[in-house]
């Protein structure tokens, strides 16, 4: 028997300085809408400031996203020093195929690089749904461009 609940992790090793790469994250409110608007159609904060634990966003993403069409996420957890950030999503699509999906992010510095661990922890509604790979190939897409975007900026 498939388990309901499950766990996907990926480690993604870029050229970006982990400060700075933590920054553009931290920012993505601002900037995903605008540095990737094929991904984003819009990012609002609906409560607190976007960044802090109990901050909720809503995500409208672009047309012909395969991911969902919208979300809504609250960060639970974020430490600036530690360059991690939890979040959960609320609402929105996926939740038709997970009752929980909480996703993990971390920024290691390697070198003049960074590295950035994902993890999408998550319970599937029934047996039969997949695995998320899809919201981990996003994230893992998303990653590559936040690099490209530092370094076509810096």
């Amino acid at each position: 028997m498939a388990a309901l609940r499950g766990k996907l992790e990926v480690d993604v090793e870029l050229k970006s300085n982990a400060d700075k790469y933590w920054q553009t994250i931290r920012d993505s409110t601002t900037i995903f809408p605008k540095a990737f608007p094929h991904d984003y159609k819009s990012i609002e904060i609906l409560e607190g400031d976007g960044k802090a634990a109990g901050s909720i966003r809503h995500f409208t993403y672009a047309e012909g996203s395969q991911l969902a069409k919208s979300s809504t996420e609250r960060i639970e957890a974020a430490d600036d020093e530690k360059k991690t950030a939890t979040y959960s999503i609320i609402q929105g699509d996926l939740l038709q195929y997970y009752t929980k999906f909480l996703g993990h992010i971390a920024v290691i510095p390697v070198g003049e690089g960074c590295e950035v661990k994902w993890t999408g922890e998550y319970i599937k509604t029934q047996n039969d749904i997949p695995d998320p790979t899809i919201v981990k190939d996003f994230a893992v897409k998303n990653f590559i461009e936040v690099d490209d975007y530092i370094q076509q900026n810096a």
